[in-house]
């Protein structure tokens, strides 16, 4: 092959390859447009996080956003302010598969999921979402007694606890070192419990304290171990 004709042709291959790489980002805007989606929102006042909406695609991306209540309240009166937030995320294919699975089975939410029974306990209005191309089901509810409904409420606030143990985390590694000893011990019972789940979610943040020299070894060993489960979660979501 002459010179020449080399040439052109690695001309050629470098107007290609950008090409290609728009090609396929295309291709993946394309993919997130019309990937169906659920979403959870959920609203009660005087908690640390009193709304939020937290909502999933089928290929396990997500976006948490919400308001964080501020922890200084200048009279008993007023009522806490509040900083809006917003957080990317990836659940693990098995959660994710589970959470569009009970979605099916309650036919993507077009159905009441509100308890017909009266004098409930007030735990909060909740709203279940189904968006895909064409169709959109919700429902909403203070109380169900739908066993499938109660397991998509129960899991969706397990991936917001830990989420928001997150930044918590993030505060305290950065502004009280000091407090993150007693802040691990309780997640970590959270997460013995069952009532936070996804720990992939807050990796970076566990494995910023794992990593830093500065902090207690107990603290760094408790980071560790949460971060031991990351691995477990991404074994058996492999399987």
């Amino acid at each position: 092959m002459s010179r020449i004709h080399r040439s052109a042709i690695s001309a050629a291959l470098v107007l290609l390859f950008p090409l290609c790489g728009a090609t396929l980002q295309a291709q993946r805007s394309s993919e997130s447009e019309t990937a169906a989606e659920v979403s959870f929102a959920f609203e009660r006042t005087g908690l640390p996080v009193p709304r939020f909406t937290l909502a999933v695609d089928q290929n396990g991306r997500g976006t948490y956003k919400g308001d964080q209540a501020e922890p200084v309240v200048r009279s008993v009166l007023e009522q806490p302010e509040t900083v809006a937030f917003e957080q990317k995320f990836a659940l693990s294919s098995q959660t994710t598969r589970r959470i569009f699975a009970l979605a099916e089975e309650l036919d993507h939410f077009n159905i009441a999921c509100a308890s017909k029974a009266k004098n409930a306990a007030d735990t909060g209005a909740k709203t279940l979402t189904y968006a895909a191309p064409g169709t959109t089901h919700s429902c909403t509810y203070n109380y169900t007694e739908n066993k499938n409904v109660s397991a998509l409420t129960v899991l969706f606030q397990a991936i917001a606890e830990t989420m928001d143990e997150g930044r918590a985390l993030d505060h305290l590694h950065r502004y009280d070192r000091l407090g993150l000893d007693a802040e691990l011990q309780s997640f970590s019972r959270e997460v013995a419990e069952g009532h936070a789940v996804e720990l992939g979610t807050i990796a970076s943040t566990l494995r910023s304290i794992a990593e830093d020299a500065d902090l207690m070894q107990r603290v760094r060993t408790q980071a560790r171990a949460l971060l031991t489960m990351v691995s477990v979660e991404t074994r058996q979501a492999a399987q």
